[in-house]
């Protein structure tokens, strides 16, 4: 008679842990356990990987314990799109009036004004130039941001010049300025030119 021993040695059991679920430019650390060595379908060799991958993607590992017995485990990582941010509104106003801006492409936002606003749309009055931030956040928690300038123009200095004294009968011209090369005038007559004739016969104001 002749005897033989054959010694069953245990599967590892092969685990992979870390966050499955990134939005795209995010990159996550996957964590395998089990063996005395490890192979991902990347090809890297050590027990934790970080991946940054652009598209939902299945990593696998197998891991190898220390009497060569063999265990794989996998993981789908699901890449999550960005919110598409953006900003609409009136970009121009002049000293003293306001304009209404209103963010899209998320369920909840928040601006950059003093305190933070988490409206969609926000009603702001600058005194100067000024930037608006929203940060955008979508229903899988990924985040965007966009921008807004607000330009504020300065009032123009309008002035009018001409008698301010006439006699009954008399004509008198007044002469608007402070609109520039490219502006325009509205007079209270209903008249659109810089200058006007008039002839009151009672004191009236222009």
């Amino acid at each position: 008679t002749a005897t033989r021993t054959v010694t069953v040695n245990p599967l590892p059991i092969a685990a992979i842990t870390g966050d499955n679920t990134i939005c795209i430019g995010e990159s996550t650390t996957l964590t395998a356990s089990g063996g005395g060595t490890y192979l991902w379908s990347t090809g890297a060799t050590t027990a934790a990987i970080t991946v940054n991958p652009i598209t939902t993607t299945t990593y696998t590992v197998t891991v190898t314990a220390a009497q060569g017995c063999t265990d794989t485990e996998s993981i789908v990582v699901t890449v999550n799109p960005l919110p598409q941010a953006n900003i609409t509104g009136d970009g121009t106003i002049c000293v003293g009036e306001s304009t209404t801006l209103t963010a899209t492409g998320g369920i909840s936002y928040v601006w950059n004004t003093t305190p933070p606003q988490t409206t969609a749309s926000i009603t702001v009055s600058p005194i100067v130039n000024t930037t608006y931030i929203v940060t955008v956040t979508n229903a899988n928690g990924c985040t965007a941001t966009a921008t807004r300038a607000v330009t504020v123009n300065p009032l123009p200095v309008a002035v009018i010049t001409g008698d301010q004294i006439i006699c009954l009968g008399l004509s008198d011209t007044l002469f608007a300025s402070g609109a520039g090369v490219n502006g325009s005038y509205l007079w209270s007559t209903g008249q659109t030119t810089s200058s006007i004739i008039v002839a009151p016969i009672v004191n009236t104001t222009y």
